[in-house]
């Protein structure tokens, strides 16, 4: 089991940018995707990022052009970076590590097994 914790979130207005952290307590291989999730309120978790190794990365169609997803092995850590914020884009947001090696660029969170508790996010318009 990997262990995951969220940082980063908060409060900012449309148009303003945040950078999410995720400490692993280690990374799994770099055959299994991590990724970044989000909760709105009343709404299913749906897939916002995901990366495997250096450059193999997804991203849903309304955070592409916006948000950017990387990693620093050094420092076990998954970061996503969130510019041009929408009022929409407030939720709660997760990072997760796969179940599986290879499985995860669809974007599923039933593809994911391992979450971290989540940073809340809020876009003020």
């Amino acid at each position: 089991q990997v262990q995951l914790v969220e940082s980063g979130g908060g409060s900012v207005q449309a148009g303003g940018s945040l950078r999410l952290s995720c400490a692993a307590s280690r990374f799994p291989p770099s055959t299994y995707y991590m990724g970044w999730f989000r909760q709105a309120p009343g709404k299913e978790r749906e897939g916002v990022a995901v990366i495997r190794g250096v450059d193999m990365t997804n991203y849903a169609y309304s955070v592409k052009g916006r948000f950017t997803i990387s990693k620093d092995n050094a420092k076990n850590t998954l970061y996503l970076q969130m510019n041009s914020l929408k009022a929409e884009d407030t939720a709660m947001y997760y990072c997760a590590a796969a179940s599986q090696p290879w499985i995860g660029y669809n974007l599923r969170p039933a593809d994911f097994g391992n979450w971290g508790q989540g940073t809340q996010v809020t876009v003020s318009s």
